[in-house]
């Protein structure tokens, strides 16, 4: 957890995607004490630093921030109405964990948002964009060949929305985040079990493709096949991991 001053303000990248190549600018200043720890947190559930049912004390995160527990328990109480935590009695909190019908519903939402949000970003890919967004992609890569997963879900983060934060649909891009701070946690707690295995090339080879030739059509399919691709595993092991405490929660009902 970095302290608050450390804190990257990830729609910053909205307004000037092609500062640091699309990588959010550091708040000037502005927001509330909780707003920026909503975004601190926000932040890293949608990039996979937080794991399904980790508790969050508010106590600890406010000595890691370095603030008070006030601006901590708004920013929870606003993740909490977002999808992402959950309340439990005597104000226990943790990180949410989607079931499966839940991770294909959200899959279902972004098949429709994601290849939009990369088609309207496509006027505004120059040649230093697609670069960064290719040097990004080989980052990803090496890290999953040394098994750093955590790196990895970083640079797959930042290849996505790297591309989708210059589609300038705030809208579109306010839905997509709020979808991926309640799937980064599943993708962290599953990704070294269940990577992306493509039929034949890695999906984002072919997005770069796409967007070096101007071509929205394949842009728009690349993207599809991504989150078809990419997830096939993930929804295979998740099935497994909810079949197999299906049986175990049957066992247990007939000692």
């Amino acid at each position: 957890m970095e302290e608050l001053q450390l804190e990257r303000d990830e729609a910053a990248a909205h307004e000037e995607p092609a500062r640091a190549g699309g990588r959010p600018a550091p708040l000037l200043g502005g927001p509330s004490l909780a707003d920026q720890v909503y975004r601190v947190l926000r932040r890293q559930l949608m990039r996979g630093e937080l794991l399904p049912d980790q508790r969050l004390k508010i106590r600890d995160l406010a000595r890691r921030l370095g603030t008070s527990e006030t601006p901590v328990r708004e920013a929870i109480f606003q993740l909490v109405r977002d999808g992402a935590l959950e309340l439990k009695p005597r104000h226990y909190v943790r990180v949410k964990r989607l079931s499966l019908p839940e991770y294909l519903e959200i899959r279902d939402v972004r098949l429709h948002l994601e290849p939009l949000a990369a088609e309207r970003a496509l006027p505004f890919m120059d040649r230093a964009a697609v670069a960064t967004l290719a040097a990004t992609h080989e980052r990803l890569i090496e890290a999953e060949r040394r098994g750093d997963f955590r790196a990895a879900l970083d640079e797959n983060f930042d290849f996505h929305f790297g591309l989708y934060w210059r589609s300038n649909l705030p809208v579109v891009i306010s839905i997509l985040e709020s979808l991926w701070m309640q799937v980064g946690p599943l993708l962290n707690d599953l990704y070294p079990h269940a990577r992306p295995v493509y039929a034949d090339r890695h999906q984002h080879e072919v997005i770069l493709e796409a967007l070096e030739r101007r071509d929205a059509y394949h842009l728009r399919e690349a993207v599809r096949q991504d989150l078809f691709e990419g997830g096939k595993n993930l929804v295979r092991h998740l099935r497994e991991l909810e079949e197999a405490e299906g049986a175990t929660a049957g066992g247990s009902a007939k000692r």
